[in-house]
């Protein structure tokens, strides 16, 4: 596991290096494939490992599966963003081999984003975990940011939606805001996830929106990917984690 986070994280810099445009190396589109092809290798015979991509509102096409039409309902129900000129967006989806119930306790912890996310070594909250809470995230040593600051948007543990907006920190992704949504599914007859998460941020200046978006949607690959083997073990070890409860309504 740390080979593969390794591996990632090196991957992640020189991507990053071009992001910021440092130019280090001139094959980002070589670098990002390489890192899809190690989360969908990781255990490439599971449901789990797929992952389909629209950005900018257009389905891509290079390798990822075209949309169920579940899928299309849930995107066009509770991800639409409203981009600006500036601006770029993504769609990601992801299969996990474990119960609805079990990915929500890890994703609705937006006090502990370490439990899935590889690359939090800490996080701080500023309040509780109500709409409007913020936390201060530290990221591992060996990428090019340290801090995040991000605020708790929406947290709805009916519908099962999460929304998070960035509101500080030593990076680039500036007016970034997220959604992630759970939805219950059956894989091989047994109790399944889908999970769909969605941004929208501004390109910087010197940037693509291409660009901007293929950083983004391999941190987002890599979390989805952690997700899915923790979720996925603890199903497997009959773990679930507790879900608090929100008094402040």
């Amino acid at each position: 596991m740390n080979c593969k986070l390794s591996q990632v994280r090196l991957t992640l810099f020189y991507t990053y290096s071009l992001f910021l445009n440092l130019k280090l190396i001139p094959l980002h589109h070589l670098f990002f494939s390489s890192l899809f092809c190690y989360i969908q290798n990781t255990n490439h015979k599971q449901p789990s490992k797929k992952v389909s991509v629209t950005r900018n509102n257009k389905k891509m096409n290079n390798g990822c599966e075209q949309y169920s039409p579940i899928e299309t309902q849930y995107i066009r129900r509770h991800h639409r963003h409203d981009l600006r000129d500036n601006q770029c967006s993504s769609t990601l989806v992801k299969h996990i081999k474990a119960p609805v119930h079990l990915v929500w306790s890890l994703v609705r912890r937006f006090d502990q984003p370490q439990k899935y996310k590889p690359f939090v070594s800490r996080c701080i909250m500023q309040g509780d975990l109500g709409i409007g809470s913020v936390r201060e995230v530290n990221v591992k040593s060996g990428l090019p940011a340290t801090t995040s600051t991000e605020r708790l948007e929406l947290l709805d543990d009916e519908e099962h939606i999460l929304g998070i907006r960035i509101v500080g920190g030593d990076h680039r992704l500036r007016n970034y805001s997220s959604i992630i949504t759970v939805h219950p599914e059956v894989i091989d007859g047994r109790p399944g996830t889908m999970v769909i998460e969605s941004f929208v941020v501004d390109v910087p200046e010197g940037n693509t929106k291409d660009e901007t978006c293929y950083f983004v949607e391999a941190l987002i690959r890599c979390n989805l990917s952690s997700l899915a083997d923790v979720s996925e073990r603890m199903a497997v070890q009959g773990r679930t984690d507790p879900i608090p409860i929100n008094i402040n309504p």
